[in-house]
């Protein structure tokens, strides 16, 4: 497997929205495997293709993060969310592409979400709690938007100006 470079914000490709997955590849597979040791290596929760600069409707994630319980690695191929319950939640939220920085988003509770596995099969399950925001966050990036952009403009504009000089930092070292 082979750790890929996370994109950090702002870049054009974050922005996207990505193409759907029309034919399930051994070349997808592997690139979902090295998605899911690039999350754990951030660390992160979740990670969305086009933060690695593919945009394909793939996302991952694994929301375990008790002491000692096994990991629940989730692999998901075109997912789309069928139905969100009424109720909120509101969680602190990061994102691996733009690192150090976090903010409250309220967001369903609840979220029915469809899609493919690395298998190949069609697969359906209600999320709540962490697990729903997650899965919520991650869709969000395959339709080009980014935690921040539930901001307000002078606070996201900040932040983006921070992105902007840690990328520079990071071209000079």
């Amino acid at each position: 497997m082979t750790l890929r470079p996370i994109l950090l914000h702002p870049d054009p490709r974050l922005k996207k929205v990505c193409d759907p997955v029309s034919d399930l590849s051994d070349e997808l597979r592997v690139l979902a495997d090295d998605m899911l040791q690039t999350m754990y290596d951030a660390p992160g929760i979740g990670l969305a293709a086009p933060q690695i600069g593919v945009t394909r409707r793939l996302i991952v994630l694994d929301c375990v993060k008790e002491e000692g319980a096994a990991p629940r690695p989730l692999i998901m191929f075109n997912p789309e969310i069928l139905a969100s319950s009424d109720e909120r939640n509101v969680y602190e939220e990061g994102c691996l592409s733009i690192p150090d920085h976090y903010a409250e988003i309220e967001r369903p509770a609840g979220v029915t979400v469809r899609w493919i596995d690395r298998a190949g099969d069609e697969r359906q399950e209600d999320f709540d709690g962490l697990w729903a925001t997650c899965v919520q966050h991650e869709i969000d990036h395959l339709n080009g938007v980014l935690f921040i952009d539930y901001l307000k403009p002078m606070r996201r504009h900040m932040i983006t100006r921070k992105m902007q000089k840690l990328k520079r930092e990071r071209a000079r070292d």
